[in-house]
């Protein structure tokens, strides 16, 4: 083919992959079932476990993942906000319940009190399904039940954002629908049970004299919160002990609760919740209990009708001549696609993807002058980095949906695959130096299977890019990553698909175009001294995964995985020899490796022992959603570093930029609080924490100063960056 010709067929194919790219981005414009907004992650979710019929439990619902230092409401929602509303759009013979309001948690804001939810939340709705119930048929051939869901929000922090979202769900009407079960599970039980005897509400001057019988013996003795389900009546920021009070008599639970100054409710009967304490929770028991208590007394004239808090007015003024945020456009997912390409190319470039490119120089020279075996190794290595991709991109996806709370590059969190990883290079390290060939000691059957199909190699080695580069896309991918978790499936997977054919590019290129091929050494006697320089590489990177299992299982468990390479390597060594010593000395190496693997391999995966929390007055603290709430709250920024130990560009910006005495200097005069989440080991708190940011991965910074929402900074961290960012406090 004529240099011509490359040049038409590659004008083509960009011209077709351009005209793709708008009926892919339209795809992202429709609703789906996730809306993502910068306080919040919400997602329209299902449970049918019996499938969609008359009589099936079937429930659909709202779950909202909020940003730290957020919050939204409760169907009362207190002195101030609005509680979340959801309108559903179902064909005709399915109808809505209501909403299964969870117990939500008192949440003091100054002088005032809301009640709401924080972190994650789920509000379950139950649909009833008719017996004359007729389902269309999808493109499928399967019938299958559409919901459409409108739902509006108040999400607030020190100011509130209404906010609202179209979601978008289709669930098959024959099979299980169970992916979100323990989402759901967690919901129910979070519900408060219904008691047998409806207790008693008497109203004594500016006081609510409640009484509530037949509550169970678990609950008996215990302090109880009280959310009452009329909006207006007690006053909310009441303090227990000091403002109201309760106590016991025998098993009825009674409670002197203060009326509201501004109330504007006399109702003849009250739903109330009484809940226990977060500290006298049992799983698998009751949480809270509900009744609906007649009232009884003369209840005071009421005052002026309640209006809405003037901090709550001014900010919902200030909201509505904001510009509303866009929603996922088709400019947003182009540019998460050319973002996810380049990102592909650059993380070539980083450190943990050099041993795997030190192996592809190697296979490149020794085809040097074969251009068939040019193009079919970079079309093998394409696709394993392009199917491995899909598959960690999938997985991650489906464990998402399946409650697992993970981020990308999750795999390094496992100890276990950290020391496999470690044995891998530990083993190619070997061979790169010469201890040994595979095809020496592989038996002849093996070998020549090797021989017939070495597109394999290639395949493998594309397989291995993926595994130790996908920890390093933070770096360029972190804001793409996050887009990608709030797609629908076949869009998140296209977006991976992209970053895998990124990563291979430059391979693919070389095979196919003769002038990069030119550009590469011809084999020689230099090859030999090549590998063995490149043994070093992996040596280098054995020596930092076991830096990174040491992060994450203590000394003991760093030592006993450099015993155990030791052990392998003499495996591997014995091996090597000939006749009966082979035998003799492999079967040793075997035994005692086995021995020392049972007697220390336990300390490779045990956790290490927590770090104590930081002594007063050490600058970095360890990180909880609860600490960084607190700080802001009492008027102090703060500024969290999300990272971890297999994260190399969260130890290359801890050593340059957070080390920067300037840049030190600058946080100790605007007293801006430290706060350290260490990812290393998988940590649901903030995995949920770095989803509600809208990333996926480390290292990711974020600054919060008190009545503002937070900043999220680049993730390859700059000291002009964070200066300016801290100016603006």
């Amino acid at each position: 083919m004529s240099f011509l010709s490359r040049f038409r067929l590659a004008t083509f194919l960009c011209a077709g992959l351009a005209a793709c790219l708008p009926a892919a981005a339209q795809l992202a414009s429709r609703a789906g079932p996730v809306v993502t907004t910068p306080h919040v992650r919400a997602e329209l979710v299902a449970h049918a476990p019996d499938g969609v019929s008359p009589g099936a439990p079937v429930w659909v619902g709202l779950q909202i993942a909020h940003q730290p230092g957020w919050h939204t409401y409760w169907k009362n929602a207190g002195d101030s906000g609005l509680p979340t509303e959801l309108a559903w759009s179902l064909p005709a013979g399915v109808t809505s319940g209501d909403i299964a309001w969870p117990v939500p948690r008192k949440i003091p804001i100054g002088n005032l009190a809301n009640y709401g939810y924080e972190h994650t939340v789920l509000l379950p709705v139950p649909l009833a399904v008719a017996p004359d119930f007729k389902p269309p048929v999808a493109l499928t051939g399967a019938p299958e039940l559409e919901v459409r869901l409108k739902a509006s929000w108040l999400v607030c922090s020190k100011e509130c954002i209404p906010e609202e979202g179209e979601f978008h769900l289709k669930l098959p009407l024959q099979g299980s629908t169970a992916l979100h079960k323990s989402d759901f599970d967690a919901a129910f039980a979070a519900q408060p049970a219904p008691l047998a005897q409806p207790g008693r509400i008497t109203v004594e001057g500016d006081r609510l004299q409640v009484r509530l019988e037949g509550l169970p013996a678990a609950a008996q003795g215990k302090s109880l919160e009280f959310f009452p389900e009329t909006t207006e009546v007690i006053h909310t920021a009441a303090v227990q002990g000091k403002d109201w009070t309760q106590a016991w008599q025998g098993d009825a639970w009674i409670a002197s609760v203060p009326l509201a100054a501004q109330r504007s409710a006399s109702p003849a009967v009250m739903p109330v919740v009484v809940a226990l304490a977060e500290a006298d929770r049992q799983a698998g028991l009751p949480i809270a209990w509900r009744a609906a208590a007649p009232v009884s007394g003369p209840w005071p004239a009421t005052a002026a009708p309640a209006q809405v808090s003037p901090a709550l007015k001014a900010a919902l003024e200030a909201n509505a001549n904001a510009p509303t945020p866009l929603p996922q456009s088709s400019a947003g997912f182009i540019a998460a696609l050319l973002g996810a390409l380049i990102g592909g190319l650059l993380l070539n470039l980083m450190p943990c993807v050099f041993p795997v490119l030190a192996i592809k120089v190697l296979g490149f020279t020794r085809h040097a002058d074969d251009r068939g075996a040019h193009r079919r190794a970079a079309l093998a290595y394409t696709g394993g980095v392009i199917l491995s991709f899909l598959a960690l991109g999938g997985a991650m996806l489906a464990l998402r949906a399946a409650g697992a709370q993970l981020g990308w590059g999750f795999q390094l969190q496992s100890p276990a695959v950290v020391a496999a990883l470690a044995a891998l290079f530990t083993l190619i390290g070997l061979n790169l130096a010469g201890l040994f060939e595979f095809g020496r000691m592989a038996p002849a059957s093996i070998g020549a299977v090797q021989a017939r199909h070495p597109l394999a190699n290639d395949f493998l080695s594309g397989v291995l890019a993926v595994v130790v580069a996908s920890p390093c896309t933070a770096p360029f991918m972190g804001a793409s990553l996050g887009f990608a978790i709030g797609l629908p499936a076949s869009q998140a997977l296209l977006l991976f698909a992209v970053l895998g054919f990124g990563l291979a590019l430059p391979y693919l290129a070389a095979g196919f175009v003769p002038a990069v091929a030119r550009l590469l050494p011809r084999p020689g006697a230099w090859m030999n001294t090549l590998r063995r320089l490149l043994a070093f590489p992996m040596f280098a990177t054995v020596a930092w995964l076991v830096w990174v299992l040491g992060q994450q299982s203590g000394i003991d468990g760093a030592g006993a995985l450099l015993g155990l390479l030791v052990g392998l390597a003499a495996i591997v060594w014995s091996l090597t020899l000939r006749g009966r010593t082979r035998w003799v000395l492999a079967s040793l190496t075997v035994a005692l490796t086995a021995v020392l693997a049972g007697a220390i391999g336990g300390h490779v995966v045990r956790p290490a022992e927590p770090v104590a929390a930081a002594a007063a007055g050490q600058r970095w603290q360890p990180w909880t959603a609860e600490r960084a709430n607190e700080l802001v709250a009492a008027g102090q920024p703060v500024f969290v570093d999300f990272t971890a130990a297999w994260c190399v560009t969260c130890q290359y910006n801890k050593r340059s930029t957070l080390a920067d005495p300037e840049v030190m200097a600058d946080f100790d005069a605007r007293k801006v609080a430290l706060l350290r989440a260490d990812w290393t080991r998988r940590d649901p708190a903030i995995t949920a924490a770095l989803t509600a940011l809208g990333r996926s991965g480390v290292p990711v910074y974020m600054l919060q100063a008190p009545g503002k929402p937070p900043v999220v900074l680049t993730e390859i961290l700059g000291k002009n960056e964070l200066r300016e960012a801290l100016a603006r406090l």
